[in-house]
């Protein structure tokens, strides 16, 4: 459903024409049903992304914009590292950072690694360049990119960009001042988005993968973290 469709179809349920709300005021009311949507959740699935990063002998942290700067748009989450056949492990910034202290000299191969403030810190310091294969989510394309009336909400699947319509609904009626009818469709939008994140992100645990009766890990984990002076 392109956009000049959406404000065909809003029109429609709200019974006016272009000299009741403009072109434009309806491209904003739906500018913010998608951004309300895309941003109420950090890793919906048609976001994510595969890329790569080399790290640097000595350096620590990666900032996103530089993990991310092969990735249109850029990155906002981070999901798993892995390098060659090993994933590094996750922690949390504090419990790194007293494995591996800012003013220690340890170095080595990366095995753990934190996400704080937009920035990746990888444990214990690398001591050279290795490539880093990452899972990440990419930032949303701004709504309308490119020309306005035909382009479709990018990278949304149609039960989505229906709701971007129905959220321009609500912001219509409101607009007209019918505070009834704009309540039942927030109501329509708000109850969907839920039924869309239950259907799109809460996905079910992921099962080990069993090879001959044993139960294998299908890359090789570090067992714990190691301190900087183990």
């Amino acid at each position: 459903m392109d956009i000049s469709t959406m404000r065909s179809y809003i029109r429609s349920v709200v019974d006016i024409d272009s000299s009741d709300i403009t072109d434009d005021t309806l491209n904003r009311f739906l500018g913010e049903g998608y951004d309300k949507i895309v941003y109420s959740q950090k890793r919906w699935p048609f976001y994510e992304v595969a890329t790569t990063f080399n790290t640097v002998g000595s350096q620590k942290d990666y900032t996103l914009a530089a993990v991310g700067a092969l990735v249109t748009d850029g990155l906002r989450e981070v999901a798993a590292l892995r390098s060659d056949n090993n994933v590094l492990s996750y922690v949390g910034r504090d419990v790194g950072d007293v494995a591996y202290p800012l003013d220690t000299d340890t170095s080595g191969r990366g095995w753990w690694w934190s996400f704080w403030a937009d920035t990746i810190r990888i444990y214990p310091t690398p001591s050279g360049a290795t490539t880093i294969s990452v899972r990440a989510y990419k930032n949303p394309t701004p709504f309308g990119a490119g020309s306005i009336d035909t382009v479709e909400p990018s990278d949304l699947p149609a039960p989505f960009q229906i709701l971007v319509a129905t959220y321009g609904i609500f912001r219509a009626y409101e607009q007209q001042e019918d505070p009834g009818m704009a309540a039942q469709y927030l109501g329509m939008f708000n109850s969907e988005l839920d039924n869309l994140t239950g259907r799109y992100v809460d996905a079910p645990a992921p099962q080990p993968l069993v090879l001959n009766g044993r139960t294998l890990s299908r890359w090789r984990f570090s067992d714990r973290l190691r301190y900087a002076w183990e």
